[in-house]
């Protein structure tokens, strides 16, 4: 992530001067300090945040902007990079990079004038008038705070080994501490009892027969299609009657007034790749007009961590999905609750208010479930069948036939 995005907007006057190339922009005043804090502050944290854009043509922020969501590495890169404290303090490590002053120079005329539209002749006067006194004043007192200096660039082998070294040990540290805290919440949920938030399907004479059907082993594929999209039509209508509904009045077609219901604001839903894909036809059913995104959550077999690896969610068109009224989460089968609980901290990250979101399964693990529920309590989960202990998942393999 550059510095170069968080320019402050300039004023009329300011922007003259600038594109008289006399405008200071190598000052720390140059720079919204606050506005980097505060995405720092979201992405230590988890969160989305929407990068600036900043035009060196225009002198001026454009109006789109760079998303970024959950990397497990940031590299800040910039002159003053190490001049605010409170950068400093969420740093986890700080390299100052020396070049030689020639070096500079050059790279600096070559950039400007390929990518910015600017010509020699300003560069050079930008140079002596700002950039190299405000490098003596501003940038070199930063080596001070650094806790590695690194000299001659990309051929110092050595220096890049170190950080290549430190970035690992810092991932491992926090991955051992992520462990650790699902193993904690692994034997908070053996004990806990199950939360009222747990929503199970009634066990009608109905229900029961597709059941039956679906665990039969000896049901060929084209029926369990048949049969599971009939259940997964119970769970999302279970699951919309969370949502909350408002008086409507409406006039029939023989002219008599009806005193009924009407949904509060929009639905949508979340797929959980691969097996949540499944569960779309009967949410169709329910709601064709439903806008769907993807997440796709696998655990790392290495340290048994959920990882995100792609995300797509409906937050385009009329309105984003952190205004929705309810967001399902969408996944057949739910084991020990790892992926689970990422995707519910994905929507969260999105602004997405916890008790929105309705997790919509054909079966889960009592232990994934109150793991679940005990970190996110306001979140429902609408399930048809509890199962005492972790399942090999097999209900989308069945399903899609692989």
């Amino acid at each position: 992530m550059s510095m170069d995005s968080f320019y402050k907007p300039l004023t009329p006057e300011q922007s003259a001067a600038a594109f008289r190339n006399e405008f200071d922009f190598d000052s720390p005043d140059a720079i919204d300090f606050d506005v980097l804090v505060r995405i720092l502050g979201d992405l230590k944290a988890g969160k989305k945040a929407e990068v600036p854009i900043y035009s060196f043509q225009k002198h001026a922020r454009i109006d789109k902007t760079n998303t970024i969501y959950s990397p497990h590495v940031l590299i800040l890169e910039g002159i003053f990079a190490l001049h605010d404290q409170r950068v400093l303090d969420m740093l986890d490590l700080k390299i100052f990079a020396e070049a030689d002053g020639d070096l500079c120079l050059s790279r600096r005329l070559v950039r400007d004038v390929r990518d910015r539209g600017r010509d020699i002749e300003g560069c050079i006067k930008q140079w002596f008038s700002f950039v190299k006194p405000n490098f003596y004043k501003y940038v070199q007192p930063q080596r001070e705070v650094a806790d590695l200096i690194v000299p001659r660039g990309i051929e110092n082998k050595v220096a890049i080994s170190m950080v290549s070294d430190r970035v690992k040990k810092i991932l491992k540290h926090k991955s051992r501490l992520h462990q650790a805290e699902l193993r904690r919440l692994g034997q908070v949920a053996e004990d806990a009892p199950m939360s009222d938030n747990c929503i199970v399907l009634e066990e009608s004479a109905q229900i029961r027969g597709i059941n039956t059907q679906l665990l039969d082993p000896d049901l060929d594929r084209e029926n369990f299609i048949f049969y599971f999209d009939r259940m997964v039509r119970f769970l999302v209508e279970r699951a919309v009657e969370c949502m909350s509904y408002e008086p409507h009045q409406i006039l029939t077609p023989q002219n008599y007034t009806y005193m009924g219901l009407k949904q509060e604001g929009e639905v949508s839903g979340v797929v959980i790749l691969r097996g949540g894909c499944i569960l779309e036809t009967g949410l169709r059913r329910v709601i064709p007009d439903c806008r769907t995104g993807r997440l796709l959550i696998q655990t790392d077999y290495r340290t048994g961590e959920p990882a995100l690896h792609y995300l797509s969610l409906p937050t385009e068109g009329s309105s984003p999905i952190s205004t929705h009224e309810r967001v399902l989460l969408l996944d057949p089968q739910m084991s020990s609750g790892g992926a689970a609980l990422m995707a519910v901290r994905v929507l969260v990250d999105h602004g997405v208010a916890e008790e929105k979101i309705v997790f919509v399964t054909y079966m889960a693990g009592r232990v994934g479930v109150n793991r679940l529920l005990s970190v996110y309590p306001e979140v429902k989960v609408v399930v048809c069948r509890l199962v005492d202990d972790v399942e090999e998942r097999w209900v989308e393999s069945k399903y899609l036939g692989c």
